[in-house]
């Protein structure tokens, strides 16, 4: 993986985004955290002490891992990034060169998604085993993090788990494992301020807020959506799977607006299909490309698709056979590297 990621970097350096930007890549096996430098001329690689599948940005300089080993404790750490990847300007050796860890705590679950919640030291995460969310907060006066409440969900699902995204407007979760399950909860009042309301059983892939009234979601089954909480049940969506999907996963993310023009939905399937859609058609994809996969995901959990924060109309996939690549797309697709 390392060496994919270090042959991108150099190979495609008038692709990538402007300076200032920081990128971050992580590698489940082995426990390796990567980040390409604002210029992408300098490649860095950190040991994990374990495994993760969460890294969850707090401010310019700070992220939250978390391990999701079954059967032990696992760590979760708000690390500090080293000076040197936060200069603009190659300035020669630095004292320190690695995370410092600011935080840390322990959780008895393995940890699938983690949050933070925008202008508050609360975190909020999912896991397994338990179909729960747990509240997390990040102590003043003390190097920890604390776990000081849970969040109920109706399912009592057996190996699902519930997804999650926050509201950075107002300290508010939206959760949910199934379609029938969504969830606004207040953090504050701690009453449920939306819920769908709906039978369907419909498993969740993932969830995206996208301002302070309205959300989307994407089902394993490819079915995605559109949700003002300020009216009743009544998404605006594509409501029956892509043709030819049956057996395969699907995962989405919306573009943010401050992200280009062009189509916002793009999704993408476990046999490498991957789609932009314009969220006024969902039923249409705007255009789509078979993505070379050569043999089946071990997990298709980690299937993702990531608009880049610093580029228009840019984005990157992995979770599936062919790595980690990038991305260009407008009206036709544009492989960069992987």
């Amino acid at each position: 993986m390392s060496a994919l990621i270090q042959a991108w970097a150099s190979n495609h350096q008038t692709q990538l985004p402007s300076p200032g930007s920081l990128s971050a890549v992580q590698c489940h096996a082995p426990c390796v955290l990567m980040f390409l430098s604002c210029r992408y001329q300098d490649f860095h690689a950190f040991d994990l002490s374990a495994p993760t599948r969460v890294l969850e940005w707090i401010g310019d300089k700070g992220v939250f891992i978390a391990g999701y080993e079954s059967l032990k404790k696992n760590e979760i750490l708000h690390l500090m990034l080293p000076p040197r990847l936060s200069v603009k300007e190659n300035q020669g050796l630095f004292p320190e060169r690695d995370f410092k860890v600011s935080h840390g705590g322990f959780s008895d679950r393995a940890i699938l998604e983690l949050k933070h919640v925008p202008d508050t030291r609360l975190l909020v995460t999912s896991g397994l085993p338990g179909c729960y969310l747990r509240l997390w907060h990040i102590t003043e006066d003390s190097d920890v993090i604390k776990a000081v409440s849970t969040i109920s969900v109706q399912e009592k699902a057996g190996d699902l788990w519930p997804r999650l995204a926050v509201f950075s407007m107002v300290p508010r979760v939206l959760h949910g494992v199934q379609l029938s399950s969504l969830q606004v909860v207040d953090l504050e009042s701690w009453k449920t301020t939306y819920s769908s309301g709906v039978t369907d059983s419909e498993e969740l892939s993932n969830l995206q807020v996208l301002d302070g009234d309205t959300f989307a979601f994407c089902c394993t089954s490819g079915r995605l959506g559109l949700v003002d909480t300020r009216q009743p049940w009544a998404p605006l969506e594509n409501p029956s799977p892509s043709p030819g999907s049956g057996g395969q996963r699907w995962c989405a993310e919306v573009k943010d607006r401050g992200q280009g023009p062009g189509p916002c939905f793009s999704s993408l399937c476990t046999d490498g299909q991957l789609c932009l859609l314009d969220a006024r058609d969902l039923f249409h994809p705007v255009s789509s490309v078979q993505c070379p996969v050569t043999t089946p995901s071990p997990d298709p959990e980690l299937l993702r698709v990531t608009w880049a924060p610093g580029l228009d109309n840019c984005l990157a996939v992995s979770g599936t056979s062919f790595g980690v690549n990038g991305t260009v797309v407008w009206t036709d697709f544009k492989l960069l590297g992987e």
